[in-house]
């Protein structure tokens, strides 16, 4: 028989897990601004392959499904695959010592990248970099929500989820003028290194709330239920899988979108991109880095805010906002994406970047904090691991390849030239929101009946 832990709250006001030791509001938000810098750290050592990936392949004489391959399936095959043993361990293990690790592992195989000499090397070292990173996410969140207060849950996780419009900004922003001023090789060797000291702030200062718990507390976690028993508890929950169907749908269209963004400006505006950049000074890729991170990843932060706070304001009345908030987000991002792929010029491409970049980024906080409420909370961490096995094996390591796989046949049999085929590419992929929207929606249908945490 299993011992259970419920939620109770502790001394100052949080919530934990049969009121795991409790931890001073001083201390839990340097815990979540840490949690969300080293996450800021994962989004940019995976996102920075995506503004050098024009010069990866004049250099090393790629096709486009190889720089899909290189930033997608590579990555996502064993980040996959890791991350649901990984959360196992932490359902009962020191989960600031496996988030230590997967940082140092993930960084310094980034560094590791500017070193490849082929595809095949440096598609290698990019799954190196993916199964660090498989251990980062799941002890994350079980973290927060272990000490996050359930009527705060969506906003302290959409904090943490800032991580990946902080990054990719970062990585296209920084990554594009490292690369203009010393080359890409140079590019994953500086954003790689930083990772290694906030490895050891990890290690050092991150506390894991079951040290000194209750009694009852580690024979809880010590007899965390099964994969087995996770999947049974997960099976009945249809709000779940259909939140995992549109997580899964909205991946595979921003990752698809995210590796050939900077390709598709750079082979679409090669000359008005030239005659800005030389105004500025910069080089090419050095100014759309700059231009596609405040452009869509500047506003990604204010719109991943957004959709926890409105997360948390109406969950208290109705939990299906859940559900509806990610759908509405999806279906709202539609046209600019579709504005952004036809405009006249780069200079309106860019101002229409910003609504997609706002409204895609609602669905953060609501998802994954509903996913922390349909489990009970000795099963978060597996339960966001199956999530994000579903989600990155099909977005994250397929969306990229399909982009690059559809643009290179348009090229080669329809004889699209490489600037209209990758257009044409993204084009189609983004038409997968409506059926994602539709995802989020029906997930809001039990997600009532379901939530139990």
């Amino acid at each position: 028989m299993t011992v259970q832990a419920t939620a109770q709250p502790t001394d100052d006001g949080i919530m934990g897990v049969g009121a795991l030791a409790p931890a001073g509001r001083g201390y839990r938000r340097y815990a979540l601004v840490l949690l969300m810098l080293i996450y800021v750290f994962n989004m940019v050592d995976r996102q920075v392959v995506n503004i050098l990936a024009e010069s990866i392949k004049r250099d090393l004489a790629l096709h486009d499904w190889q720089i899909g391959m290189m930033s997608g399936l590579s990555f996502a095959v064993l980040y996959t695959v890791l991350g649901i043993p990984i959360a196992r361990y932490a359902e009962r293990g020191d989960r600031p010592l496996i988030i230590a690790a997967a940082v140092a592992l993930w960084s310094g195989f980034t560094a590791l990248c500017g070193l490849a000499q082929s595809f095949v090397q440096l598609a290698l070292i990019r799954v190196g970099v993916g199964i660090g990173e498989s251990g980062c996410t799941p002890p994350a969140l079980s973290l927060i929500a272990d000490t996050a207060p359930k009527e705060s849950r969506a906003s302290a996780i959409a904090i943490y989820m800032l991580g990946a419009p902080i990054g990719s900004l970062l990585g296209v922003a920084f990554g594009g003028l490292v690369a203009d001023a010393y080359g890409w090789r140079a590019a994953f060797m500086i954003v790689g290194l930083p990772g290694l000291l906030l490895a050891a702030a990890a290690a050092a200062t991150l506390r894991e709330p079951r040290r000194g718990a209750p009694k009852a507390s580690l024979a809880a976690a010590e007899t965390a239920p099964s994969l087995r028993d996770t999947l049974r508890e997960l099976a009945g929950k249809r709000a779940y899988w259909r939140m995992v169907a549109g997580v899964t749908l909205q991946a595979f269209i921003s990752y698809g979108a995210l590796a050939f963004t900077a390709s598709f400006f750079l082979r679409n505006y090669s000359a008005e991109l030239a005659e800005a950049s030389a105004r500025f000074g910069l080089k090419s890729v050095g100014l759309l880095g700059l231009g596609l991170g405040l452009a869509s990843g500047g506003t990604a932060i204010v719109g991943t805010l957004l959709g926890g706070r409105l997360a948390d304001r109406f969950v208290a009345r109705d939990p299906r906002a859940y559900a509806v908030i990610p759908a509405v987000g999806a279906i709202a991002a539609l046209p600019f994406s579709l504005a952004v792929l036809n405009a006249p010029s780069m200079t309106i491409a860019f101002a229409l970047l910003l609504a997609p970049g706002l409204l895609s980024a609602m669905w953060l906080g609501p998802s994954y904090a509903s996913v922390q409420g349909l489990v009970r909370p000795e099963s978060r961490a597996t339960a966001t691991a199956i999530l994000l096995f579903i989600a990155n094996l099909i977005g994250l390591g397929l969306g990229p390849l399909a982009v690059g796989l559809v643009s290179d046949l348009l090229h080669a049999r329809a004889g699209f030239t490489e600037a209209a085929a990758i257009k044409w590419s993204l084009t189609g992929f983004a038409l997968l929101a409506l059926p994602c929207a539709w995802a989020f929606w029906s997930a809001g249908k039990t997600m009532r009946e379901d939530l139990v945490s």
